[in-house]
């Protein structure tokens, strides 16, 4: 058959060129038509996420020695096998990791302050973003941050930088997540849908590196709008509710351990209302249903434990809701509504 198309593999070669060029310009078009992403990068929509002054589950950093061990400089871009300073980091939750520091620090004291430094700043990050966290690689100089290969890269000079912007917090929870979020869901079929599905990508570095930046783009804005909805300006939420709605509801669906960040207190300060009502409450039952005044009309409905954990998720699309808590164990439980104004409620909510 190819013979009687083409007399020579010029003309074969030529013609496979154009079937490429063709699809190359579809896929293109595809991502073109999608609306403009919000942001450049997600890092930088807002400081404020998480703070200097907001909870770290660090409990200690124990000097271990010196020890040999290969890690990636990003000054010389590769890895590179050097003795470093080793140090032992527990977080309370019963997570660790080892801090190994670039031999440059030139002495034990030196070498602690940054690990210690270090252990702190990640153990404000969420227990799901730290759970494949193995080492922390800490260098000098003024050079990205990193993260995969079971570790975060972290250099000082450029630390300096993020933490005068107020972003370095919000940078280790981009690096968390391609460290431990990357290779469960992103090339999962859920996660594959989402990107489909919704309206763009959440920023410019998201749709020009789609897996591999999506993730890690998307969490921190998922982040904002469930979890620190009073810190973010009302232009940010429309934003990212507009630009990634269905990203943000697989994360929902992910049921992701997201202490210290969201624990039982900090749930509760998302604020009460006495025009939402559930019952019965308590409740023996498979159903729970969920009633509010026209103006409070729930958008999202998040069950936690007391722990922070989601239970599960359900989307709303009207005012006086029955929610299937059937697969629900007995115990108290917190009901995070989100309405469709942004506004955020918490109701306490026991299943005997």
């Amino acid at each position: 058959m190819v013979d009687s198309l083409f007399q020579t593999e010029k003309q074969v070669n030529a013609f496979l060129g154009y079937v490429g060029i063709i699809c190359f310009w579809l896929i293109a078009m595809q991502f073109q038509t999608r609306a403009q992403p919000p942001y450049s990068g997600t890092i930088f929509f807002d400081p404020d996420i998480i703070t200097s002054t907001d909870a770290s589950v660090f409990q200690s950093s124990t000097y271990m020695g010196r020890g040999m061990r290969t890690v990636f400089d990003r000054r010389t871009a590769r890895f590179e096998s050097m003795n470093v300073y080793l140090f032992s980091i527990i977080w309370s939750d019963g997570l660790r990791t080892e801090a190994q520091i670039n031999p440059e620090f030139a002495s034990v004291m030196a070498a602690s302050v940054e690990a210690e430094k270090y252990g702190r700043f990640v153990g404000q990050l969420p227990y799901f973003l730290r759970l494949s966290v193995r080492a922390l690689w800490i260098h000098k100089g003024v050079q990205p941050f990193g993260g995969g290969n079971y570790s975060i890269l972290i250099h000082t000079g450029q630390s300096e930088l993020y933490e005068k912007d107020g972003i370095l917090e919000e940078t280790l929870v981009h690096e968390g997540a391609h460290t431990s979020v990357d290779s469960a869901h992103a090339a999962s079929a859920g996660w594959l849908a989402a990107q489909r599905l919704d309206p763009t990508f959440i920023s410019t570095y998201a749709r020009d590196n789609p897996t591999r930046e999506d993730i890690a783009e998307s969490i921190l804005p998922w982040l904002a709008v469930r979890h620190r909805r009073s810190r973010i300006s009302n232009r940010d939420f429309t934003n990212i509710t507009t630009a990634i709605p269905n990203r943000l509801v697989y994360f929902d669906r992910q049921n992701f351990n997201l202490a210290p960040m969201v624990t039982r207190t900090s749930i509760a300060h998302h604020g009460l209302d006495g025009d939402i009502s559930l019952y019965p409450n308590p409740s023996d039952g498979n159903s729970l249903t969920l009633n509010t005044d026209d103006s409070n009309k729930p958008a999202i409905v998040n069950v936690y434990s007391v722990l922070g954990n989601v239970v599960f998720t359900q989307r709303i699309t009207d005012g006086d809701v029955v929610l299937d808590v059937g697969n629900v164990a007995s115990g108290v439980y917190l009901v995070s509504i989100t309405t469709a104004k942004g506004q955020s409620f918490t109701k306490k909510w026991i299943k005997n």
